[in-house]
């Protein structure tokens, strides 16, 4: 199906106001381009388009310290109603390419998972490239997952039904981080959220040609944001942890949902490493979204497939977490 009217209308609109695309900036105007398009998507009249924050969820701004000192932010969704036990809980990262976004892009879907799948979603306020490329970005994430596990009586959750989730780069850093936990004997992961993830910077795929100006995330962004997040000393693009599915063996990873959107220049990227996945022993669970492009979960009012898409991320978590 083609992309929806109201999507190719928004789309329209924004891309002429938005003269710097953020990763599509060197390494010295990230910061300023990000500032600005985060100023942007949370102008008053931008609530129809994002969403809001679903109804019977409580919001907590929280914080902890790694061991070095840094202080990573936290937004913790909880549904309001009195659990009769601790709820699950579900990590989330937010998308941005490693270089911009914060939690409150998705404030939509994190809070509307709250709400219908009756658990605690924690969004981390991870570090951003350039300033702290990689490793910074994933080991914040997978600091966050051991923290929320370690303090689970602290944030109120039943630890033993953890979830990571995440989109586009959050998408990469929930299976990095599932890969981590994996390889280091970390936290029992039970399910991988992985919504139009990254999962290879090293090679291309068929849709980067085929989507290299759709809405959203262009091509020009997807070449130029490997080299603001590889910026230090690790630079191998192949490296499992900045490519998952680069990696030997994917065996042993959590089962895990993968969603990719139709005219997105991911979508081949998403669709192969649920391949790996499956040809590994693991469980897993992929739909592609007709008519939907990147960033549909940041963009509810003006992508049509966001609703059906969060159904699916809402079963999948139940499933996985129910006790």
């Amino acid at each position: 199906m083609p992309i929806p009217l109201k999507t190719r209308a928004f789309w329209a609109v924004y891309h002429r106001l938005e003269w710097a695309p953020v990763m599509q900036q060197p390494a010295d105007k990230v910061r300023a381009a990000s500032n600005l398009r985060r100023r942007m998507l949370r102008l008053p009249g931008m609530s129809p388009i994002t969403g809001g924050r679903a109804r019977g969820v409580a919001v907590e701004d929280s914080s902890f310290a790694l061991v070095d000192g840094t202080v990573l932010p936290l937004r913790i969704y909880r549904p309001e109603a009195a659990p009769a036990a601790p709820r699950p809980v579900v990590v989330n990262f937010h998308g941005g390419g490693w270089v911009s976004g914060d939690p409150r892009q998705s404030e939509w879907w994190a809070s509307s998972v709250a709400a219908q799948a009756g658990v605690v979603v924690v969004s981390v306020d991870y570090r951003l490239a350039p300033e702290h490329p990689f490793p910074t970005p994933a080991e914040d994430c997978y600091a966050t997952t051991e923290w929320v596990v370690a303090h689970a009586d602290e944030v109120g959750v039943d630890a033993t039904r953890l979830a990571v989730m995440g989109d586009s780069a959050g998408g990469n850093l929930a299976a990095v981080v599932s890969l981590m936990a994996r390889d280091r004997g970390g936290p029992a992961i039970a399910l991988q959220v992985l919504i139009y993830p990254s999962t290879d910077i090293s090679r291309e795929y068929p849709s980067e040609h085929e989507n290299a100006t759709a809405p959203i995330l262009q091509l020009a962004d997807h070449r130029n944001v490997p080299g603001l997040y590889l910026s230090g000393e690790r630079r191998d693009p192949a490296d499992p942890y900045v490519s998952p599915l680069c990696a030997a063996d994917h065996s042993g990873l959590p089962r895990a949902l993968v969603q990719t959107a139709e005219f997105d220049l991911l979508r081949d990227q998403g669709i192969a490493y649920a391949d790996a996945l499956g040809a590994a022993g693991v469980e897993v669970e992929q739909t592609t979204y007709a008519g939907a492009v990147h960033g549909y979960i940041s963009l509810p009012g003006v992508v049509p497939a966001a609703g059906p898409a969060l159904a699916e991320a809402v079963r999948a978590i139940r499933s996985a977490l129910r006790p």
